[in-house]
This record gives structure tokens, C-alpha cells and sequence, in this order.
């Protein structure tokens, strides 16, 4: 009597959860959501989803509205989560108690835990980023000591199963490391490829010296003082 193998098991599929809430830009969670779906129609075993509290079309800081596909409940545990930035409605979100709990529970059940501009804040406000190196957009960045971190000016930064992007546009970057790291430099750069993602600015580089002069430390300021009108104590440990 021969003995029969047992059939081979498929290796579970990696789901790649993207954080939907009101008023985030839209650019920081469709460009990197675009290069993870790109990866899943190029390699089988990914696939991403956008989870929210509900569902429901959400606003951004843009006329463009999102919808997410998945609860928090509903969705699965995730092989990674990654949560965008915007300005004033992601600096109030800094105080959304619900939202920081849902954060800091899908955290506990993510092999990697990304962020796009601000969405690190909301790691941060979250407790998540204590004691660790991150970036966030570069009008925000030292706040991220604020709450323990250590700020680091990098297109993105790792620490640990940590990675957080500079503002907006940093997150295609990110995620095409990503998708390296977990399929391979020749698939990362067929997926760069395939989204034909190679910047040429019209006006050339950015001059960060105008960034680093702190010309724009007042409007940073302002902005924040409109998000955080309701929550004094935040604003004062931000402010300080």
C-alpha cells in the first residue's frame, strides 16, 4: 500500500490595510495604495483593502471623496497596516480616541506598521512610535518628540517592523520599498515601471533651505492651533 503526500498548502494571502478617515490627502494613501495593488495583479498571495470606522463616502482636504472597503471589525489581520496624513483634519485626529484605539489593536496584529506625512503623528499620538526613530512631513517633524520619538529628515525611516514616509509623495517611495522587501527588487522596479513612476519636476528639486529657515513655522503653528481649539492639553504639550 503506497502512502499519498499530502497536497501542497497555499502560503495565505498577505493583506496590505490602508487607514481611511475624514479629511485625510487623498494623494497619501492612493499613491502608495496604487503601487500594493499593482503588486497584487503582478504576484499572486497580496491584496489590499481600506478599512474606516465605517462605511461609508468620507471626505478629504481635497473635493475628492473615499470609501473604505472594510470595517475595522471586518477586516482580517493584516500582514501590514499603513495610515495617511493631511493637515488640519489629520492634527484633530491626533485627539480621536477611537481612532488612536483602533490604530494601536490593528497595530498588535500587523507584521509592519507604516505611515505616509502625518499618519505618523497619529502612530505617535497613539503610542506607537515611543522610543522609536520616524519622519513625518517636514512642517511637522519635530513634533514627533513631542511624544517620544526621534524625528530623522529621510525620504523614510525603519525601526523595527516601523516605517514611516515623509510628506505625501514619499509615501510612493516607501512603498515601492516595501514591495522589495517582501517580493523582490526585480518585481519593486517592474511595479515602478508598470506606474511609470519616475519624477521629473518641472521646476527641478525642492530648495529645502526654504523649508529649513523656519519661514513657515507660523502657518505650521496657526494650523495647528485651528485643529486642536477643542483640545487644549494636546495643544499646549505641542506647543510647548
Amino acid at each position: 500500500m503506497t502512502e499519498t503526500s499530502p497536497a501542497p498548502t497555499e502560503a495565505p494571502t498577505k493583506t496590505i490595510a490602508f487607514v481611511l478617515y475624514p479629511g485625510l490627502t487623498p494623494l497619501d494613501i492612493v499613491g502608495p495604495l496604487q503601487v500594493f495593488a499593482a503588486l497584487g495583479d503582478l504576484v499572486p498571495g497580496y491584496r489590499t483593502v481600506v478599512v474606516g470606522e465605517r462605511i461609508e463616502p468620507m471626505g478629504s482636504d481635497t473635493p475628492l471623496s473615499l470609501v473604505p472597503s472594510h470595517t475595522f471589525e471586518e477586516m482580517p489581520d493584516p500582514h501590514a497596516v499603513i495610515v495617511p496624513g493631511g493637515l488640519v483634519p489629520t492634527l484633530t485626529a491626533m485627539a480621536d480616541e477611537n481612532l488612536l484605539r483602533n490604530l494601536r489593536e490593528t497595530a498588535a496584529r500587523s507584521q509592519v506598521v507604516g505611515s505616509v506625512c502625518t499618519g505618523s503623528l497619529l502612530l505617535a499620538a497613539a503610542g506607537l512610535l515611543e522610543g522609536r526613530r520616524a519622519t513625518t512631513h517636514w512642517m511637522y517633524r519635530d513634533l514627533l518628540a513631542r511624544f517620544g520619538a526621534t524625528p530623522v529628515t529621510r525620504r523614510w525611516v525603519e525601526d523595527g517592523h516601523f516605517i514611516t514616509a515623509a510628506g505625501v509623495s514619499a509615501g510612493i517611495d516607501m512603498a515601492l520599498h516595501l514591495v522589495g522587501r517582501l517580493a523582490g527588487k526585480e518585481v519593486a522596479r517592474m511595479v515602478q515601471l508598470f506606474i511609470e513612476y519616475d519624477p521629473e519636476p518641472p521646476f527641478g528639486p525642492i530648495d529645502w533651505t526654504a523649508a529649513d529657515s523656519g519661514q513657515y513655522a507660523p502657518f505650521a503653528r496657526e494650523l495647528l492651533r485651528k485643529a486642536l481649539a477643542d483640545h487644549p492639553a494636546l495643544l499646549a504639550q505641542l506647543s510647548t
